[in-house]
């Protein structure tokens, strides 16, 4: 089955895109949208238990080059994201949330505040790396919706799990700051010369091997 709507065919038109081009910068205000769609996603609990830092300065971003394979994205594109999850639920954490929604609603709620009772009293005592790992699965949610927002701008994005997480986290000072880098995404525009990637078909399994109807 083929189907044709714009936001379908931009999704057609994105790949992994392997040589962007170093002479185009994506403009700020498609960053702001894509970064606003990943802050806009939904997270567990309402938590966001994920940061995302926007590197823009070359020399930073070709110190963590080399501890991505050499990926030449990372410095090629103009705009890297990194989505870096919390390294453990505190009640700190959790508090704010539930305080910043009181805050903004106006009105707290008797179930609401049952219900952060309850992670107060699971999540801090839970191990801190089943912690990280819950909030990293957090950060992919946010991940898929920049990765289709970039799809929607044209911007071309390119997800990464191949670098050192204990690395990039050194770099950027994440752990002071209590997280733990998880994907990283440069965003540019595609530089056909030299990609071998750009004119091949999409490839994904049919919707019938895909998906089941009940």
């Amino acid at each position: 089955m083929t189907q044709t709507h714009p936001l379908i065919d931009r999704l057609n038109w994105r790949y992994a895109t392997k040589k962007m081009d170093p002479a185009k910068s994506v403009a700020a205000d498609k960053v702001d949208r894509i970064v606003e769609a990943a802050r806009l996603a939904p997270t567990s609990s309402g938590l966001q238990p994920y940061e995302i830092i926007v590197v823009k300065d070359p020399a930073v971003r070709e110190q963590i080059k080399p501890v991505a394979w050499n990926q030449a994205q990372i410095t090629d594109g103009s705009h890297l994201l990194v989505f870096a999850a919390w390294d453990t639920y505190t009640a700190e954490r959790i508090n704010h949330m539930f305080d910043l929604t009181n805050e903004i609603r106006g009105f707290k709620n008797e179930g609401w505040e049952n219900y952060r009772q309850m992670l107060l009293a699971t999540y801090p005592q839970r191990d801190a790396e089943a912690n990280y790992q819950h909030a990293a699965r957090q950060a992919y949610i946010g991940v898929g919706a920049a990765l289709i927002a970039a799809a929607f701008e044209e911007v071309d994005a390119t997800p990464m799990e191949g670098f050192n997480p204990d690395a990039v986290d050194e770099i950027l000072g994440l752990r002071a700051r209590g997280l733990r880098s998880v994907v990283i995404i440069p965003l540019g525009y595609r530089q056909e010369e030299g990609d071998w990637l750009v004119n091949l078909q999409k490839v994904r399994r049919p919707r019938d091997q895909f998906v089941t109807e009940v």
